[in-house]
């Protein structure tokens, strides 16, 4: 029999972190710091090992009730930290940066000061909705069970019009289009609603339920199509253009970001991974010369069109395949995907020695990992974290290099 176990921190993830009999730590989701669990179907390997939360014998003071019914009752995979109060959040996101920097980066850093936003709640502008494999059921997938999905009601980090939409949506399930994969609820920026069918066939548009958003089908490997009768604004970014879930920090986190380069005017700079361009048109604004990569034909269409057209050239393709051929910069900004950058990018930027580099990352570990491989040429200067993703363990860094 298992001997309970004291809940230590908060490791990448989201999991509780403590020590089993043997010396072992022991990763159980759903647990706070401070909380004594008796843990469930422990599965060892040979230095740590993993388990449930079987009982709870003694909660943490940081344990609170999850504000969505989902989060227990349906095990919801989608959030990670709602047993958490606000304070223990932070304080965990800033843990998971801290450490990756640490102990993947090799930095001598403690855990950087995070920027909180005012929402803890109804924050994301976008959901993605699995389907049962009847095609009729649409939800999240239960917490490690990638084949499972529940029947969501609502969402409570979602933005309150997506759950208007949705309960219109789940109501009209039986007109769903067949062969279904996934349903995405979008709020854009200018307030308008999109609904996205992911599927191979095209849907239905005789719906006896009235739906108030435009309506588009994503085939496999497209993008999306417009098929509803209800017009786009011209502008609107297209719902297959990434856009960040939590547009109001996103706008602090760029602010940031460009602030870390002072004064740009007369200095040629780099836009990488650069989106809908809204980094390269501010860089412009102030003076700057800029070259931007980004792999997204819609994105970069989205640029061009919002502009400005002087003094920003745009590169449509992979970093890695630009990045090389591009004139030396005096500053960098790099806000790569989740999986970080290219190895030859990091080699590449080293080799280019622009005297500032500012580092935009949505993952600690590859952050980190990346960060190492600058090392030997550029010291960290300044790290910050900000809360793009309240209930959860993801975390938004902004990173500052000058060049040794």
């Amino acid at each position: 029999m298992t001997e309970p176990v004291r809940i230590l921190r908060i490791a990448a993830g989201g999991d509780g972190v403590g020590r089993l009999a043997d010396g072992r730590t022991v990763f159980i989701p759903r647990t706070a710091p401070g909380d004594l669990v008796d843990p469930a179907e422990v599965r060892l390997h040979a230095r740590f090992a993993r388990a449930r939360l079987g009982r709870l014998l003694a909660p943490g003071a940081d344990r609170i009730e999850p504000p969505c019914r989902h989060y227990d009752a349906d095990s919801c995979g989608g959030c990670q930290l709602q047993h958490l109060g606000r304070e223990a959040q932070r304080t965990a996101r800033r843990a998971i940066v801290g450490d990756a920097l640490r102990r993947i980066g090799r930095l001598d850093t403690p855990d950087p000061v995070l920027e909180a936003g005012a929402e803890e709640l109804h924050y994301r502008t976008r959901i993605t909705l699995a389907l049962d494999p009847a095609g009729r059921r649409a939800g999240f997938h239960r917490l490690g069970e990638a084949d499972e999905v529940f029947e969501l009601e609502r969402c409570e980090i979602a933005d309150e019009r997506l759950n208007q939409l949705w309960f219109v949506v789940r109501n009209a399930s039986g007109e769903w289009p067949p062969a279904l994969r996934q349903i995405v609820l979008r709020v854009g920026r200018d307030g308008s609603a999109h609904l996205i069918f992911r599927g191979p066939v095209r849907p239905d548009l005789h719906l006896t339920h009235r739906i108030d958003a435009a309506i588009w089908w994503e085939p496999p490997d497209q993008p999306p199509r417009l098929v509803s009768e209800l017009a786009v604004a011209a502008g609107v970014i297209p719902p297959g253009v990434f856009e960040q879930v939590h547009p109001a920090m996103a706008s602090r986190v760029r602010d940031y970001a460009l602030a870390q380069l002072g004064p740009v005017a007369r200095h040629h700079v780099w836009d990488l991974y650069a989106g809908v361009g809204e980094t390269s048109a501010a860089l412009a604004t102030a003076g700057a010369t800029v070259e931007s990569v980004e792999v997204d034909q819609d994105a970069v269409q989205v640029a061009e069109q919002r502009g400005p057209r002087q003094g920003v050239t745009r590169y449509l393709g992979r970093v890695e395949d630009w990045v090389a051929q591009l004139r030396r910069p005096d500053a960098v900004v790099t806000n790569p995907p989740r999986t970080g950058m290219d190895p030859r990018v990091v080699r590449d930027l080293a080799s280019a020695r622009p005297r500032l580099l500012v580092y935009i990352s949505c993952d600690p570990a590859t952050l980190a990992r990346d960060l190492a491989g600058f090392r030997e040429r550029y010291r960290v200067d300044d790290v910050r974290a900000f809360d793009l993703f309240p209930q959860t363990a993801h975390v938004e860094t902004v990173v500052r290099l000058e060049v040794r």
